[in-house]
């Protein structure tokens, strides 16, 4: 079979480099040592350690991390083909098959499906015709 679509090819999304890697996982974890002060809780010292060990690890050798980075780059594409699919479904029969159906019972019809016995033809009469053939040459 013939598609126009090439589903063959395999396309690389290339995730964030080490460092940046490194130093996100670094804020994010400080976010979370420091965030208990915010209700005057005791600071987690532990989620502070291992951030400035990443830190660190982020500025000597961050392609250490290399393989974490990789597993949650891959873990994080299937993530969002399965909600981008989520997604795509509800919206589609959460607003737009309502829309549908209400138009279909308010008696619209924008494409002009419905069948018409009495009529000779479908086709539609421009008027004025159109533009001339002349003017649409190497169409393919």
């Amino acid at each position: 079979m013939d598609f126009h679509e090439d589903f063959t090819r395999q396309e690389e999304t290339p995730g964030p480099s080490d460092r940046v890697f490194c130093f996100a996982l670094a804020a994010g974890l400080a976010v979370v040592g420091l965030l208990p002060l915010v209700a005057r809780r005791p600071v987690r010292w532990w989620a502070l350690a291992v951030s400035g060990g990443l830190a660190v690890v982020g500025l000597l050798r961050p392609s250490f991390l290399f393989p974490v980075r990789w597993l949650l780059t891959r873990l994080g594409l299937a993530v969002s083909a399965v909600i981008s699919a989520l997604v795509a479904t509800l919206l589609f029969y959460l607003v737009v098959t309502p829309i549908g159906f209400l138009r279909r019972r308010q008696g619209r019809d924008p494409l002009g499906l419905r069948f018409d016995a009495g009529a000779a033809s479908y086709w539609k009469q421009r008027d004025p015709p159109g533009p001339a053939p002349d003017t649409m040459p190497r169409q393919f």
